[in-house]
């Protein structure tokens, strides 16, 4: 029998996204695979059911569920959700790995397979499957075009009759994925772009793309391209060179992450109240707890002046192309184990090694067991 592929509608609040896009459903039938979709599942990305000419629709979730050998999606699953999937089945998504030990639970009880695409490692062959960083491209070109909307300037420099407008300052803090979007949007937008990170390996790279490279503490490169926790004197030394650079920003777009950790607080609430009144602070990490202190999640407030604005799942505002690089992480994740239409995951794989969370009724990621006490 071919392997049933089954992609329900997200029903997260908020979520637009959905784990297919036409192109993937044709290479999955191709493969041999059955694509069987919920009705309706990508109408909030602009995927249109006359557009899945390659899948079968179906009208009732827990239908679908229950007969799926796997289940993409991109928000974990509900516990609704769980209860209908098949025992022994795959789920493929975003699964905040030592997050919800309930979740875990029901999962470990139905002995269900679970891929967690945050946990796929970052090695070369897996570039094509990193939904982290397909996720965190969308997420850096929509900061700088929020930083922009906010902004009370012009980003451009601006010619008119009575004279010249001069350019935004844009500051970038943290040069990954996220972080290196922001900086080319916001260039291409006509600030001027400075940018801040701890690891000097990205000075390169920010140069390349016309951004002043501002840089504190050399060293703090960390495992999977991120930068370290730093220590207090580090710190101090980064607090020091980033005050002068915030406080003469028009608009400061902060991207900096560690992975399993609060995100780290570099933007004090002195640097704040030195800023510009009109300036303006974008908080990727808001999702996180927020790179500046005074960042309140999901909100948009304005203390001393500055407006500081803590966008939550900021892919999901642009979904038709967030939804697309998806679907194709995910069938460049799955399809190596697909031939004639039959799925022989192989865990030996370092891909599947590094990304299976549950497995034959166990927790497979260390730290997760640590983190939920299994």
């Amino acid at each position: 029998m071919p392997v049933l592929i089954a992609i329900p509608k997200e029903t997260a609040p908020g979520e637009r996204r959905v784990a297919i896009h036409p192109e993937v459903a044709k290479k999955l039938a191709k493969l041999g695979a059955t694509v069987a979709v919920e009705s309706g599942a990508g109408a909030s990305a602009g995927v249109a059911d006359k557009d899945l000419v390659d899948a079968t629709l179906e009208s009732s979730a827990s239908v679908l569920l229950g007969k799926a050998d796997v289940v993409f999606k991109v928000q974990a699953p509900t516990d609704a959700e769980i209860d209908a999937m098949k025992p022994g089945s795959v789920l493929v998504a975003f699964m905040q790995p030592g997050k919800n030990p309930d979740l875990v639970k029901k999962l470990l009880a139905k002995n269900i397979t679970s891929l967690a695409v945050e946990l796929v490692p970052r090695i070369t062959r897996a570039q094509s499957m990193d939904a982290l960083s397909s996720q965190a491209a969308v997420a850096g070109y929509q900061v700088a075009l929020m930083a922009a909307q906010l902004c009370p300037k012009f980003f451009p420099m601006l010619t008119y009759a009575a004279g010249t407008i001069r350019p935004s300052k844009v500051l970038v803090i943290g040069a990954g994925v996220a972080g290196l979007q922001a900086i080319a949007t916001a260039k291409r937008l006509g600030g001027m772009v400075s940018a801040y990170d701890v690891r000097s390996a990205v000075k390169e790279q920010i140069e390349s793309l016309g951004a002043k490279f501002v840089m504190a503490v050399q060293g703090a490169e960390g495992s999977g391209g991120y930068a370290r926790e730093l220590n207090e004197e580090e710190k101090k030394l980064q607090a020091e060179a980033l005050a002068k650079v915030v406080a003469d920003s028009d608009a400061v777009i902060s991207t900096a992450a560690i992975p399993g950790r609060p995100a780290p607080r570099i933007i004090t609430a002195a640097m704040v109240e030195k800023m510009r009144a009109g300036s303006v602070i974008v908080d990727l990490a808001a999702e996180s707890g927020g790179n500046c202190e005074l960042t309140e999640p999901g909100k948009t407030v304005v203390k001393h002046g500055v407006t500081i604005h803590g966008p939550l799942n900021i892919a999901s505002g642009m979904p038709f192309h967030a939804s697309e690089m998806y679907a194709k992480n995910l069938f460049n994740l799955v399809s190596p184990f697909i031939k004639d239409g039959v799925l022989a995951l192989d865990f030996e794989d370092d891909v599947l090694k590094g990304c299976v969370y549950t497995k034959d009724g166990q927790v497979m990621h260390e730290p997760s067991k640590k983190a939920l006490g299994i």
